[in-house]
């Protein structure tokens, strides 16, 4: 089974990717640590993209799907996968459909976690991090005992340049503005199923149990 887990940043996808593989007994297959892996190998894709990272360029399209693609061919993926991050855009999806195509297989079902706008800028700009220890905190759901100051440590909490309201916003807009496609495309592929991210992580888990156990028996 090939599970792909659409969601805005701060929506939760990869703590439910990584449950529900866990489940299936399947790999969860995250792009950033596909690629990260693929330069620790220092495979020939690898070392490619290693030139983007190290830049801080955006890795091309093409050898995102290419170094996703090399992934899904090892012998660990051969049941199928949860893939968490990719596609990021429609180019990539078509990618990806082509290759599951090729090995006679395809995508399952589209779980796409559902958060408003309002609500994700509460999770991401509630972030904060020690400077020493790096233990993460939160502002509602982990917050630390005196503000501002690490719990485990002492040390000074702070927040990262891309988990503040103004850059959050930026990263938000730009997401929409490319998944929206994205969403039409799985609709219209027939595969797309939506989950309210915003009710409690074992409440989403639920759901999106449910909407794979059905795809399962279909």
């Amino acid at each position: 089974m090939y599970v792909v887990f659409l969601g805005a940043p701060g929506a939760g996808k990869g703590t439910q990717a990584a449950v529900l593989a866990e489940k299936l007994g399947l790999v969860h297959i995250a792009t950033g640590d596909v690629l990260r892996d693929a330069v620790r190998r220092e495979t020939e894709l690898g070392k490619q993209a290693k030139g983007f990272m190290e830049g801080g360029e955006l890795v091309p399209d093409s050898l995102v799907v290419n170094v996703v693609v090399d992934r899904l061919a090892q012998e660990d993926a051969a049941k199928g996968a949860v893939l968490d991050g990719f596609p990021r855009n429609v180019a990539q999806a078509r990618a990806l459909d082509e290759a599951l195509v090729a090995r006679g297989k395809a995508v399952d079902v589209t779980v796409y976690l559902e958060v408003p706008e309002q609500a994700l800028m509460t999770r991401l700009g509630g972030r904060w991090e020690c400077s020493s220890c790096r233990t993460p905190y939160h502002e509602v759901a982990k917050p630390p005992k005196r503000a501002g100051v690490c719990d485990q440590c002492g040390g000074a909490l702070t927040q990262r340049a891309d988990d503040r309201p103004d850059t959050i916003k930026r990263r938000l807009q730009v997401y929409f503005e490319q998944t929206a496609p994205l969403l039409e495309y799985y609709r219209d592929s027939g595969v797309l199923a939506k989950v309210d991210g915003e009710q409690p992580i074992p409440k989403v888990t639920e759901q999106v149990l449910s909407v794979v156990r059905r795809v399962e028996k279909s």
